[in-house]
């Protein structure tokens, strides 16, 4: 079961507002306010489920006298037919919240499942998925508890976290000039970021020239950006020769069909936009049953 912290608590009551507005007319307008009925949710396809307890408090947001009895938690693989929850209670407040418990429902176990099939194919070897900041914006929190729940790992959860200079960052800040990388400017900026006790630095490089101008610094963690395999074969091996400290991380045109491949160089960690930026949702429905 996730903690429900505020910022969750009030993403779910504003996203009720934006959908039901005022109130639900339709509702409103052809069902008693006294009629209570039984209803089902079922998984209309295979997959991980995430989100269980998010959708049993989108319920209990409109009322408190819901019933609502999971039958999977978050974690379990479900297949298409199966009863994910069964829900009794107030029939106008189960209509008017059903569909946002079903769209935080459908996009948490996408990610999951999704997640999932990653971890399925780095199965043998010790590297790590991760995801990344490429979330939905103010769903961060619910998004990489789904990314944990499929069997994946956290990167840095916002800016503050840890220190991650990226190529930009190397730009602006004029390390690359014209294309010549400036080690002694680097040299002095990680002298000083060594300093901030407690913070993991990570760099991003782009070619095995620059990677060798950066581990010898040894980071806590290089990011390889779009590395070719040969390439990231060939960064592992001087990184287990001369700086076996050093985690190393695969980024960039990673998918299903070459991951499998990627892991297999030596790679401590890959990490995975698309697993959080670009999910299938699960297709779920609720069915109200009748008598």
């Amino acid at each position: 079961m996730m903690h429900l912290n505020k910022q969750i608590k009030t993403s779910l009551k504003t996203a009720l507002q934006e959908d039901i507005g005022r109130v639900d007319i339709t509702t409103l307008f052809t069902v008693p306010y006294h009629f209570k009925v039984k209803s089902v949710i079922l998984a209309k396809e295979n997959g991980i489920l995430c989100g269980i307890d998010i959708a049993r408090r989108v319920f209990l947001e409109k009322s408190k006298n819901i019933v609502f009895k999971a039958f999977y938690k978050d974690g379990d693989a479900f297949k298409k037919g199966e009863k994910i929850a069964f829900i009794l209670g107030d029939a106008r407040v189960i209509l008017s919240c059903e569909r946002v418990a079903l769209n935080f429902l459908s996009l948490l176990s996408g990610i999951a499942t999704n997640t999932q099939e990653f971890v399925k194919r780095v199965k043998g070897t010790p590297t790590k998925i991760l995801d990344t900041r490429k979330t939905t914006p103010n769903l961060r929190t619910l998004e990489k508890y789904a990314v944990r729940t499929g069997g994946g790992y956290n990167h840095r959860t916002n800016l503050q976290e840890a220190i991650l200079i990226k190529d930009n960052h190397l730009r602006a800040g004029k390390f690359i000039r014209k294309g010549i990388f400036d080690e002694v400017r680097m040299a002095k900026c990680i002298s000083y970021l060594r300093t901030l006790a407690g913070i993991k630095l990570e760099i991003e490089v782009e070619s095995l020239s620059e990677f060798k101008g950066v581990v010898k610094y040894a980071p806590d963690i290089i990011m390889l950006d779009n590395f070719p395999l040969a390439n990231l074969k060939k960064a592992v091996l001087f990184r287990n020769k001369h700086y076996p400290i050093v985690k190393l991380e695969a980024s960039g045109g990673i998918n299903l069909t070459n991951i499998s491949a990627v892991a297999k160089t030596g790679v401590d960690f890959i990490s995975i936009g698309s697993i959080t930026h670009s999910p299938k949702a699960i297709d779920f429905s609720l069915e109200v049953l009748d008598g």
